[in-house]
């Protein structure tokens, strides 16, 4: 998953986008309010991570903003405000969810999937394409119940396809968040492996189709 940080405390943000690295998200950070909505309009997140003490244009105004130009992106609230007033408040203003300082990176990870999970359409605690399921927690492929031997690459491509099935994903956006830390990887990578994963799953329902100027969508005839 794509997620935007938004915090201005920089060991904390460093430390954040280190470890939620190590669960197979990836993590853009910005320190300042009004680099939000451009880095929306630059790219498809997944959810954000918005803390209210934001230089340049805070929390609060950010999430109004988002809200009233009808951006539907799942916020995770972070903030060191943690009295219910500033909860019930904050979650009245469009807030998703609300975490405050300190706090536990396994929380952080779990909410985070949640409301990727909600906002999606569904209560199940994995992403799915027909029979072809990703278990977030485990980070293992099934398709049919059995489980899907793949490479990490092509792992990383098909759970990058999954997370956003009958949405098409362009090469850019998948070798953005495949290959984040890769500087020389080229787009011809992307259609390598979208071919091998189109030979893995060629005999179920479960198929990845090419859309002219768009991209690849996972789909499933059945």
């Amino acid at each position: 998953m794509r997620i935007l940080l938004a915090e201005d405390e920089r060991e904390l943000a460093t430390w954040l986008v280190r470890a939620l690295a190590q669960s197979d998200f990836q993590v853009d950070w910005v320190d300042d309010g009004r680099m939000v909505r451009r880095s929306l309009k630059a790219t498809r997140y997944d959810a954000l991570i918005l803390d209210l003490g934001l230089p340049g244009l805070g929390g609060h105004d950010v999430l109004a903003d988002l809200r009233e130009a009808d951006q539907r992106l799942p916020v995770l609230i972070l903030t060191a405000r943690d009295s219910l007033i500033e909860r019930v408040s904050t979650l009245h203003e469009g807030a998703d969810d609300f975490l405050a300082k300190p706090f536990d990176i396994a929380e952080l990870e779990a909410r985070l999937v949640a409301l990727v999970r909600r906002a999606r359409g569904s209560d199940h605690p994995r992403f799915a394409c027909g029979p072809l399921v990703y278990d977030a927690g485990t980070k293992q492929f099934t398709l049919a119940n059995e489980p899907l031997g793949l490479t990490p690459r092509e792992h990383a491509v098909l759970r990058a396809l999954v997370q956003r099935s009958g949405e098409p994903l362009s090469k850019q956006e998948i070798l953005e968040r495949v290959f984040s830390d890769e500087q020389d990887v080229q787009p011809d990578v992307i259609e390598v492996l979208v071919h091998r994963l189109r030979k893995r799953l060629q005999n179920s329902p479960v198929g990845i189709r090419t859309v002219r100027g768009l991209g690849y969508v996972l789909e499933s005839a059945g």
